[in-house]
This record gives C-alpha cells, sequence and structure tokens, in this order.
C-alpha cells in the first residue's frame, strides 16, 4: 500500500480471527519495526512475542488475575487523570467502543466484560509484550523510543493485512508475564501488543475514532 494509506488503514481492532500469522511473516515484519528511530540507537525496546499454546496459556493466566483485581501491580502506575479535551477525547472513544459491543454506560455487567476483553487479548492468537530495562534513569525518553518502535511495528502489520490492538491494560500484571516468559526483573513491562487477522464479524472492528484538526495539536512558525 501507499504510505498514507498503511497510515489511515491501522487502526485498534479488538477481535481477531484464529488463523496464526506464519513465522516468516513475523520474522520479516518484526525485523522490519527494528528500523525504528530512538536516542543515540540505543533501541532500548526488548519484545516477547507470545504465539500458540503460550499464548493461549497466558491468556487463560491473565484473565484470572484480571478477575482479582489487587493483583495488579504496574512497573508504571497511573498517576493523574486526563482533562479538558483530553477527558473528552478519552469518553468519546470509550463511548463510541461501547455503542459497537452493544455495551450500555448503565450496564456494569456489561462494562466489565468489555474491559476483560483486554486481558482475553481481543481473542488474537499473537500477543507482543513490550519491556524496556531500568538500567537507565531517563524512562520518558526511553518510552518515548519504545513508542516510535511499537508505532513502526503496527504499520509494518498493517502493510502485511495484519491487524493490531496496542494495550498498556495487560501492564498491568507484570510480574505475571515475567515469570511465564522468563523474563529478568530489570526489564519492566511498559505495554502488549495483540495483533493477528481481522474477524469482520466483530462488529467492535467497525469502531473508528477520529483525529483533532491539525490546528489543536500543531502550530507552524516561519
Amino acid at each position: 500500500m501507499e504510505f498514507a494509506d498503511v497510515v489511515r488503514a491501522r487502526h485498534s481492532y479488538r477481535g481477531f480471527l484464529p488463523k496464526a500469522v506464519d513465522e516468516q511473516t513475523l520474522k520479516e515484519v518484526f525485523e522490519l519495526a527494528s528500523w525504528a528511530p530512538s536516542n543515540c540507537n540505543i533501541q532500548p525496546w526488548h519484545v516477547h512475542v507470545v504465539s500458540a499454546g503460550a499464548c493461549d496459556s497466558l491468556r487463560e493466566k491473565m484473565k484470572a488475575a484480571a478477575a482479582n483485581q489487587s493483583n495488579a501491580n504496574p512497573d508504571f502506575p497511573w498517576q493523574g487523570k486526563f482533562s479538558g479535551d483530553y477527558r473528552e477525547r478519552q469518553i468519546c472513544s470509550a463511548m463510541g467502543l461501547w455503542e459497537h459491543q452493544g455495551v450500555r454506560r448503565d450496564d456494569p455487567e456489561k462494562r466489565a466484560w468489555s474491559w476483560m476483553r483486554n486481558f482475553e487479548f481481543f481473542d488474537a492468537p499473537h500477543i507482543a509484550f513490550i519491556f524496556v530495562t531500568d538500567e537507565f534513569p531517563e524512562t520518558v525518553r526511553l518510552a518515548a523510543d519504545t513508542g516510535m518502535y511499537a508505532q513502526t511495528l503496527m504499520l509494518a502489520l498493517s502493510d502485511r493485512g495484519i491487524g493490531s490492538c496496542p494495550q498498556t491494560s495487560v501492564s498491568c500484571y507484570p510480574d505475571l508475564v515475567r515469570e511465564e516468559l522468563g523474563v529478568e526483573s530489570r526489564f519492566k513491562l511498559l505495554m502488549g501488543l495483540s495483533f493477528g487477522y481481522v474477524d469482520a464479524a466483530d462488529e467492535a472492528n467497525n469502531f473508528r475514532t477520529e483525529r483533532a484538526a491539525l490546528g489543536q495539536s500543531t502550530v507552524f512558525h516561519s
């Protein structure tokens, strides 16, 4: 596809088919993503791609952990709340997704179901867990580098007809993920990325968000 088409084709998909992406395509996509830029080319991301039985096992354990919210211990806890335009966009996004999932705001059981879909990885046959090492003091800079990597990865997947959904929700249970995958404690879980071939029959995949007008986020000087 043309680059502009790839960018606009990328959406956060929340329903996947059980069909796995073949190993050669996986290697090609993740190799391409490794060309993302980073500060001084340090490439701080450490990625574990989980598929097949390992993915199913982790999915079940993540669901069980999420059912007991007291077990959550993210390496990067949420701080503060969105306000103003940011809060409005957050609410519009949540309400739009719920509408496509058949969830009413006044239905706590369905809202809980929608939230739990995160920990089912939206039935995706693959999930990538993206870590950063704790040896660097500038965590925000590492997160910026890793964000550029994640975006490059999602565009590379999109170019191959593979959908994805970036998820900070799964970072609530880093100890579980580290233990399951044999990851050292010095690697901190920043996010997950569920991916696979999109289930066109899942109405949630028809949900689209809008973007703010250019002038709201970008100022040109001359």
